[in-house]
């Protein structure tokens, strides 16, 4: 089968591209199962293992797709109809209320039930790219792990989480100023920032982690901080929205809508990291994210709607209650 993924950010992109990141594991493991795979991709990307085909800006879609390709995987909503067989990924939380298109697949069970839809592929990494994890170094601090400008992440929650249990907290994804929503500087010298990581940098901070704080104000379609952060052996401690209860076992964190539970369980963990790794390892592989698309391909190629309707947004993912 030869398979087109198309994806409007250029590839690869680690520091934070967790899309970017998902669609090449998945085109890797794609290959690794005996497909051909190809890049749709703006200019500049570049692949050692598939085709990478440059977008043309204003030419249409189906223009753009070669002729001996057997299914089309977009990783956005291309809002028409390609005369080709076409499945689509919906990665996120929007706002539009507009319907999505019949074949589209999404990231958790939560994501798709919220918009009416049964079909989802979990998300899922390439774990040898990630390295070895010492499990028997020193770990001093704790870490947030995201976008820190989204409100909806709670940077400002995961500080009060840590403070409120005593410990040391490491900001990947945010600065210690920051004027994106106004004014705020946050002075604890027990809050260290890192900004937008990616790489072995990453690797490194993750694999010295005691423990994820993820006190997210909305639902979480995904999550794949929380996947990465468990495969370091880091417990997680968010709140229950979204995928996030799909994603942590009980042995392995806390799930909790206020500050002062979610502190507690920090100061109370005494899990076994291995457990956190091992959560993951099979469950959220590239391989088995391949295989679950590979089902979709087949039932679109075989005339088979992969929704009975367009799937739709029920209901706003965004301001969930989160008790400072």
């Amino acid at each position: 089968m030869h398979v087109l993924l198309v994806n409007n950010a250029p590839i690869p992109v680690f520091a934070y591209g967790g899309t970017e990141r998902v669609i090449w594991d998945l085109g890797r493991a794609l290959v690794g199962l005996g497909h051909r795979v190809s890049y749709l991709v703006p200019e500049g990307s570049h692949c050692d293992f598939a085709q990478v085909l440059p977008i043309r800006p204003g030419q249409p879609w189906a223009a753009q797709i070669p002729a001996d390709v057997d299914v089309v995987h977009f990783q956005f909503n291309p809002k028409t109809d390609i005369g080709r067989p076409f499945v689509v990924t919906e990665h996120g939380n929007g706002r539009d209320p507009d319907p999505l298109a019949l074949n589209t697949v999404f990231v958790s069970r939560n994501h798709a039930q919220r918009h009416g839809s049964a079909r989802y592929v979990l998300n899922g990494l390439d774990w040898s790219a990630y390295g070895p994890v010492d499990f028997d170094r020193p770990r001093a601090h704790h870490h947030f792990l995201g976008k820190a400008a989204w409100r909806v992440k709670n940077v400002k929650g995961a500080i009060r989480v840590a403070a409120l249990a005593g410990v040391e907290l490491d900001v990947l994804g945010g600065t210690r100023l920051n004027l994106r929503r106004g004014f705020r500087f946050t002075w604890s010298p027990r809050v260290h920032f890192f900004g937008m990581v990616g790489g072995q940098q990453k690797f490194d901070l993750l694999n010295a982690s005691r423990g994820l704080i993820l006190p997210v104000r909305w639902h979480e379609p995904f999550g794949l901080a929380v996947i990465e952060s468990l495969y370091f052996g880091c417990p997680v401690f968010a709140t229950p929205y979204g995928a996030l209860p799909e994603l942590v076992p009980a042995d392995c964190g806390t799930l909790a809508a206020s500050a002062s539970a979610l502190a507690e369980a920090v100061r109370a963990w005494r899990g076994d990291p291995r457990a956190c790794q091992a959560a993951v390892l099979q469950r959220f592989s590239a391989e088995t994210m391949a295989r679950g698309y590979l089902q979709c391909y087949e039932e679109v190629l075989a005339g088979v709607a992969l929704n009975p309707q367009p799937p739709h947004m029920a209901h706003s993912a965004f301001d969930q209650p989160w008790q400072n």
